[in-house]
């Protein structure tokens, strides 16, 4: 939904009703500029593509998906076409990337890592490292084409070389 020049996109908290079936509820509303949200929709579309490939490729019906993982059939759809974003929730997505034939630990890290791109977040992994977020501004100037100060490119060095 556009308000003015914002864009508003919502996302998907999973939790488990009663039952112990997965229901996705709203959690948050990020508002981000409309150039933003353009990528925003790119990447859920990507990483939407990325999942129905998957499924696709391990030969399971989007019906035979959702059993095996207990998820809303509808809602994986509109993840597979870029509509909702993925579960935030990282057990979840490791349970996902299991059953989608992504065994091997740096697969599924992968696979959880473009799962956090669509939803426009920056990893827990990456978020607990304190040189990293320190280093975190500098890299999105110059991802911008700033120019970072030198402080910032000394802070850069010290990381790629002490991580």
């Amino acid at each position: 939904m556009e308000i003015g020049n914002k864009v508003i996109h919502n996302t998907v908290l999973d939790k488990l009703n009663k039952c112990g079936k997965i229901i996705p509820h709203l959690f948050n509303i990020k508002i981000i500029k409309r150039n933003g949200g353009e990528q925003m929709k790119k990447n859920l579309k990507k990483f939407g593509m990325i999942l129905k490939n998957l499924r696709i490729k391990n030969e399971l019906s989007l019906r035979d998906i959702c059993k095996k993982t207990e998820y809303d059939p509808s809602n994986w759809s509109k993840i597979e076409r870029g509509l909702i974003s993925p579960p935030a929730d990282k057990k979840i997505l490791i349970k996902w990337a299991k059953i989608l034939g992504l065994c091997r630990q740096k697969e599924s890290q992968e696979f959880i890592d473009k799962a956090r791109i669509a939803q426009g977040i920056i990893p827990g992994d990456i978020m607990t490292c304190k040189n990293a977020v320190n280093a975190l501004p500098a890299f999105f100037r110059t991802l911008r084409n700033e120019k970072p100060t030198k402080a910032e490119i000394d802070n850069l060095i010290e990381l790629i070389k002490n991580p």
